[in-house]
């Protein structure tokens, strides 16, 4: 056997280790997909109608989790420790927070987002940047867009005021693996992937810091 076919087969098992890797840390990848639907608020006539009234249902809890669920006390309960909160307002941030980690650890960038990262994500993402460096693998990768984005669950201790808000995500990207040659061993620039999470983000109510931390992450 040639080391030319020998390099490629060892080349091909450092990229079947990093999808793994990869599946482990941000979710599943999936293969071709349809330009994604520009993702937009439900016409009105579709979606439920509230009266808000004090002590009545608040719409902007009621948009993103079914009433009197245990996420939905937490949300409230949020609110009540903070005011100004606004569940909306944090699926909008999380959205723009997704595009951001996912896009800085495709590139190798994780100094750029470590104030939005806990200790134990970061430690794990930057163990899979390191492994493609000393592997001599590049990652081009391009984020189309995000088709799905859905509120998961809710948590909030009241004791320390810590809150946990799970969000699922469902994007699309492209994304090419290179060796040090610049020959492709993995990913296409021109098939676009489908990429599944479930990311937990939590803050503390009422801290002078804005910023949510991503805290675990899934599938």
């Amino acid at each position: 056997m040639s080391s030319a076919v020998i390099q490629l087969l060892v080349l091909a098992g450092i990229a079947i280790f990093l999808i793994l890797r990869l599946k482990s840390v941000l979710g599943t990848r999936e293969g071709f997909e349809k330009p994604p639907v520009p993702m937009g608020e439900a016409p009105a006539a579709n979606r439920p109608q509230f009266d808000v009234i004090e002590g009545g249902v608040d719409a902007d809890i009621a948009d993103h989790a079914p009433e009197g669920s245990p996420a939905a006390k937490a949300l409230a309960s949020m609110k009540m420790a903070e005011p100004a909160f606004n569940v909306g307002e944090f699926l909008h941030g999380a959205r723009g927070a997704y595009e951001m980690i996912l896009m800085a650890f495709e590139n190798g960038e994780l100094d750029s987002i470590l104030p939005f990262l806990s200790r134990d994500v970061y430690d794990t993402l930057a163990e899979v940047v390191e492994l493609r460096e000393r592997e001599g693998l590049t990652v081009q990768a391009s984020f189309i867009g995000l088709r799905e984005l859905s509120l998961v669950n809710a948590s909030f201790d009241a004791a320390t005021r810590d809150a946990e808000i799970t969000v699922r995500f469902v994007g699309e990207l492209t994304s090419v693996v290179r060796n040090r040659e610049g020959e492709i061993v993995e990913g296409s620039p021109s098939e676009i992937k489908r990429q599944k999470d479930v990311w937990t983000f939590a803050r503390q109510m009422g801290s002078d810091n804005p910023n949510w931390q991503l805290v675990a992450t899934g599938e």
